[in-house]
């Protein structure tokens, strides 16, 4: 059977038992609000990075319940005719607030805020969190990454190492962390992000020789190519690679190393590079890296690196481990109150919460300041008076998407975003060792 167009499905089966139980206790159009936010950051990270807003607004938009779905859940589910009647029409008709794709994030702090009747909140809540736990662990996987290259660009090659579409969604959040490509076509389509890639070992044993091949891929992509040199000897391989270029009347774009001592052979490499008069020659590396690797190549002559496995698994944290709590609700008299869990190792700051970041005189951030309570201008003018950097923005109203969110050119000012968000950290949050979170959270409650 064809996949649907529809996302309404990409849910778990509790949302909608729980919709149907509390249609059916009268409680299911109580006025709800909705926080996704993180108890705590894994070790390895000082900050987090948003990431996948763009995708979920793209899935909003298509988040309603097509006539075979209404079917296939009553032939195999026991909702009420009430509850699929409800689901036959849906469409979120509430408010979301978040934080910009880009911005870094701290424990605590409420990424997406979600306003409208339990129902509809609670429909989007697997949603929500499968796009972000999985977009926001890439991302800060390679905002770390691109921390450790000072300033050499990364590429993302990882797209063999996971699932067909969870590699798409990988490369756009690596692009938010700071990469500035990716060898993933369907990504390169779909966000616009520059794709790249020339050639694999099998090309090169394709060939009787060596040259042959590079003689091959140079007269179809000119002497501007990267050749990978390693298949055979490096120094043979460079040798040939250099060779191959000056045939054609040029002078090699970058040669490839994949495997060995990378250190050791990049300073090898450079020098017989240059020896042959190939100064312009650049050395790109790739080979299992992480951004503990990239950081340990940083002294050596490397000009770009290519990652894959690590980036699209999160360089071991394959989820930002992201909840979504219920933290106020209409209680039955037209007045909001603020709800919470209580158990142990699990509790939540009860109540809608503003969020803003305060930075000291010398301009770096110092500290995440929640704000909560029932009034919206009261919390605002909290955080206005503490001095704080809202953090923010509209992303739906009255069930309307902003279309700037995630229209042409959101991608590239979210990673520009992040390069702002990322240098307002004090050093510490540079750091790749494990330690605590690079700034505090604090809770202000005004109820």
């Amino acid at each position: 059977m064809p996949a649907s167009h529809s996302t309404a499905l990409l849910t778990d089966m509790y949302e909608l038992t729980m919709l149907d139980a509390a249609l059916q206790a009268g409680t299911a159009h109580r006025h709800s609000v909705f926080e996704l936010f993180g108890r705590r950051l894994p070790a390895t990270r000082r900050f987090g990075v948003v990431a996948g807003t763009g995708r979920i607004l793209e899935a909003l938009e298509r988040f309603h319940f097509e006539p075979e779905q209404i079917a296939w859940l009553a032939d195999h589910t026991a909702l009420s005719e009430a509850a699929l009647e409800y689901l036959s029409t849906f469409r979120f008709s509430g408010n979301i607030d978040g934080y910009a794709e880009g911005e870094c994030y701290f424990p605590g702090s409420p990424l997406l805020t979600v306003e409208g009747t339990f129902a509809e909140c609670t429909l989007l809540e697997t949603l929500l969190l499968s796009v972000l736990n999985h977009d926001c662990a890439i991302a800060s996987a390679a905002s770390r990454m691109t921390i450790a290259a000072h300033g050499r660009p990364c590429m993302d090659m990882g797209a063999r190492r996971a699932h067909e579409r969870a590699a798409v969604s990988a490369a756009r959040a690596a692009v938010i962390g700071g990469f500035s490509g990716t060898s993933n076509l369907e990504a390169g389509k779909r966000y616009g992000i520059p794709t790249i890639g020339t050639s694999a070992h099998s090309f090169t044993l394709l060939h009787d020789s060596e040259r042959d091949a590079f003689d091959a891929q140079i007269a179809r992509l000119g002497t501007n190519t990267t050749l990978l040199v390693d298949t055979y000897n490096v120094t043979e391989g460079v040798n040939n690679a250099v060779a191959a270029a000056r045939a054609a009347g040029g002078e090699l774009g970058a040669v490839r190393l994949d495997s060995g001592d990378l250190v050791a052979q990049a300073f090898k490499v450079r020098g017989q590079l240059d020896a042959l008069g190939a100064t312009s020659t650049k050395i790109t590396v790739t080979n299992d890296l992480d951004e503990y690797a990239i950081a340990a190549l940083g002294a050596a002559p490397i000009d770009s690196y290519g990652v894959g496995t690590k980036l699209v698994t999160g360089s071991g944290v394959p989820t930002a481990a992201l909840v979504y709590k219920l933290v106020a609700r209409d209680d039955g008299n037209g007045t909001m109150v603020p709800v919470a869990k209580r158990s142990e190792s699990k509790g939540t700051v009860g109540g809608r919460k503003s969020a803003g970041r305060l930075v000291d005189e010398d301009g770096y951030a110092s500290e995440e300041v929640l704000v909560a309570g029932s009034d919206e201008a009261a919390r605002l003018s909290e955080l206005e008076s503490l001095g704080a950097r809202p953090l923010q923005v509209a992303l739906v109203r009255n069930g309307v998407i902003d279309p700037t969110a995630w229209g042409p050119g959101a991608l590239r000012e979210a990673q520009e975003r992040h390069v702002r968000s990322r240098n307002e950290l004090p050093y510490q949050a540079w750091r790749l060792s494990e330690g605590e979170t690079a700034i505090p959270t604090r809770y202000i409650s005004l109820d």
